[in-house]
This record gives C-alpha cells, sequence and structure tokens, in this order.
C-alpha cells in the first residue's frame, strides 16, 4: 500500500537524520513525563513505560509520516481512555507537522481535521460544559502546526524548483556554448578549403616552374624548390592547427567556400565600411611587418571584424574605435578598443557565440584572447597570436 511505502529510504538517510529524530523523540517524551505529577499526583508505575511506547515511533516519522501519525493518534486516544494525563501532546503535534510537510495537502489536512476532532471530543470528555476554553487552545496548537508543515513543504517544493531551474539554465547555457563552438568549426571548416588551396595552387605553381627551369638554371630550381619546401611546411602547419580545433565535419556551402580568404590587406576595406557604417575608425600598425601565415591573417581579420561589430551594435552613437597591430619576433598583438558604452550596454559586448568562435581561432594559433572593460571606459578586446612556423597542434 502507498501508505506503507517509505517517504525516504532508511539506507540513505545519513547519521545526523538519524540522530535528530532520536532526539525529538526524546524531547516529545520528556514532555509528557511532568504532566503525569501534576497536582502532586502519583501515577501508575507503568505510565512512563506507555509514554516511552507511544512516542518511540518519532524516530523514523519522516521515513512513514502517516503511519506515525495514526499510531500516535490511536494509541493516545486508547491511552487518554486508560488515564488521562497519559498523552503526548508534543508528540501529536510533532506528527502532524512531520505529515503536512511531507505528504500531500489534501493528506495533512485529512490528518488535521482527524486530530482536531479528537482534540474536540477529549476536550467535551474531561472538560464537560467548559470545553470550550481547553477545545480553543488546543485548536490553536493544531492550526500551529499544520500552517508550519505547510509552509515548510512550500518552501522545500520552492528551493527544489529554484535548484532544477538553475540546472536547466547552467544546461541550456552549455548547449549554447556548444552550438556557437559547432557553428564555428563549420566556418572554419569551410575557410580550410581556401587556405589549403592557396598553399597547394602555390607548391604547384612553383614545381612547375622548377621543373622549366632545371635544365638552364639548377640554382633557380633549387630556391624554387625550396620555396615549395617552405610553402608545404606552413600548408600542414595550418591543416593541423585547424583539423585541432575541428571535431566534427558539416557539408560545405558551395557558394561560401569558394569566396576568397579575407587577409590583412583586406583590413582597409573592412575599415572603410565601419567607417561609412558610422563609427570612426583608425588603424595603427607597430613593428616590421614580417611574412604572416594566410590562416593568421584571417584570424585577425574575423578577431578586428567581430570586435567592431560589437561596438556598431553596443557602443553608442558617439562610439569611436581603434585597431593597433604590434609586430615583434615570432608574435603579433592585436588590440581593438572603443570609448563607446559597450559596459553599460543591457546586451554586454563580449558574451555569446562571436567571444567563442574568436577564442577557437586563436587558440589555434598558440595565442590567447581577453575581452572586458576598457580602462576608463568602452571596450577593450586584445589577442596575441604566434607567427613562428612551429608545430602547435
Amino acid at each position: 500500500m502507498r501508505l506503507r511505502t517509505p517517504v525516504e529510504r532508511p539506507a540513505d538517510r545519513s547519521s545526523a537524520r538519524w540522530a535528530v529524530d532520536a532526539l525529538v523523540a526524546v524531547v516529545a517524551a520528556a514532555s509528557a513525563i511532568p504532566i503525569l505529577f501534576h497536582d502532586n499526583a502519583r501515577p501508575p508505575a507503568v505510565a512512563i513505560p506507555v509514554i516511552v511506547l507511544l512516542v518511540a515511533p518519532l524516530v523514523v516519522r519522516r521515513i512513514y509520516p502517516i503511519p506515525v501519525f495514526a499510531w500516535l493518534l490511536g494509541a493516545s486516544v486508547v491511552s487518554a481512555l486508560w488515564n488521562e494525563r497519559v498523552i503526548p501532546g508534543l508528540a501529536l503535534m510533532i506528527a502532524l507537522y512531520t505529515v503536512a510537510s511531507m505528504q500531500p495537502r489534501k493528506q495533512a489536512l485529512l490528518a488535521a481535521s482527524v486530530l482536531e476532532l479528537v482534540v474536540i471530543l477529549e476536550a467535551i470528555r474531561v472538560s464537560g460544559r467548559d470545553f470550550w476554553y481547553d477545545a480553543i487552545f488546543l485548536s490553536g496548537l493544531v492550526g500551529a502546526a499544520l500552517a508550519v508543515g505547510l509552509y515548510a513543504a512550500t518552501r522545500r517544493a520552492y528551493l527544489a524548483e529554484l535548484q532544477d531551474r538553475a540546472a536547466r539554465l547552467e544546461r541550456e547555457r552549455d548547449q549554447q556554448g556548444a552550438l556557437a563552438a559547432a557553428a564555428e568549426r563549420a566556418r572554419i571548416t569551410r575557410e580550410m578549403h581556401d587556405v589549403l588551396a592557396h598553399h597547394l595552387t602555390v607548391i604547384v605553381a612553383l614545381s612547375d616552374g622548377a621543373i622549366a627551369a632545371t635544365a638552364t638554371s639548377p640554382e633557380r630550381g633549387i630556391e624554387a624548390m625550396r620555396t615549395v619546401s617552405a610553402t608545404g611546411r606552413r600548408a600542414l602547419s595550418d591543416t593541423r592547427r585547424l583539423l585541432g580545433v575541428l571535431r566534427d565535419s558539416s557539408r560545405d556551402d558551395e557558394h561560401d567556400s569558394l569566396q576568397p580568404v579575407p587577409d590583412l590587406a583586406e583590413l582597409d576595406v573592412l575599415l572603410e565600411r565601419v567607417r561609412a557604417a558610422g563609427l570612426p575608425t583608425s588603424l595603427e600598425v607597430q613593428g616590421a611587418v614580417p611574412e604572416v601565415p594566410a590562416g593568421v591573417q584571417l584570424t585577425v581579420y574575423r578577431l578586428v571584424q567581430e570586435a567592431l561589430t560589437n561596438t556598431l551594435k553596443h557602443g553608442g552613437a558617439q562610439a569611436h574605435a581603434s585597431v593597433r597591430l604590434r609586430y615583434s619576433p615570432g608574435e603579433l598583438q592585436v588590440d581593438v578598443v572603443d570609448d563607446g558604452a559597450g559596459v553599460s550596454a543591457p546586451d554586454p559586448v563580449g558574451v555569446g557565440g562571436g567571444l567563442t568562435g574568436m577564442q577557437e581561432r586563436v587558440h589555434a594559433y598558440g595565442g590567447a584572447i581577453t575581452a572586458g572593460p576598457g580602462r576608463s571606459s568602452g571596450w577593450r578586446v586584445s589577442a596575441r597570436l604566434r607567427l613562428d612556423e612551429a608545430d602547435l597542434s
């Protein structure tokens, strides 16, 4: 039967819960003993053992709430008919509270109604015509036990709902991050075609030239083959970097896959489009410009594009932006800074799939990226990328 089904599994209960329930039973028994000696009366010798027997089931009250309440109510009625002083009142209130806090509301109201009826009948039997005083007092105790129990049940359900909602939000956040990463990987897959096509085209052209030049000028043929070797190593390095990011494949869109790969030479065109959209933007290049791999150029282009797009969305009408490329041996530092309202914008800059995609791209080249508020105002995106040809995978 459902009433005999444990609400909590005894094997799963901690020793602390057992100790608390045992202490509650001891307190309930102790509260009933002084009534036995009221007005210097001498109770029967078995009165105290009977009280102990009555309240002992409180130890398992949170395992079997309704059976414990039914036992206490029935046994208390029998003991009151035998001796009106042998009534564990506090134990009855605790049992009712447990039912109200752990069982459905209908069962809690039914238990409270039955206890209220027993309380009124007992008050009439003991006090006669003056039963009103005792009935009102005892009814107040019954109502208080029921109300506290219902409040505890409501609070427990509310906390459980909050925990469930937090878990759902966390799962949704992880799913959104995974979707953003998957979308970026798909875009990298399309762009990898262009990177490899560029390198392989150069290799084929140099190889044909080396074959033609070997017969008449061996030195030129050797130099061409050295260039072929360097280009092949660069293509292999770019491929390993990109494949280290990808986890699953997706179909390439024919139109997108045939688009030219943006590089650093396209930054001026990008900035002109941004300025035409209403965002004054400056470009500063520091240091000697080395030969930058095509994959790194694409990553820098996408990084600047994403950062300026966020500024257009969140910076406000009076915002200004600056792009700085700082070259050092084997490294490129990219900073995109604006003085707009990115910090106070309703949808903060740097949150969502854009930053996730940039992190994937920069990490593929052994670099790091940070995004956050500027020193005085606005928003700052900084990235560091390696330019050497070492295998970073």
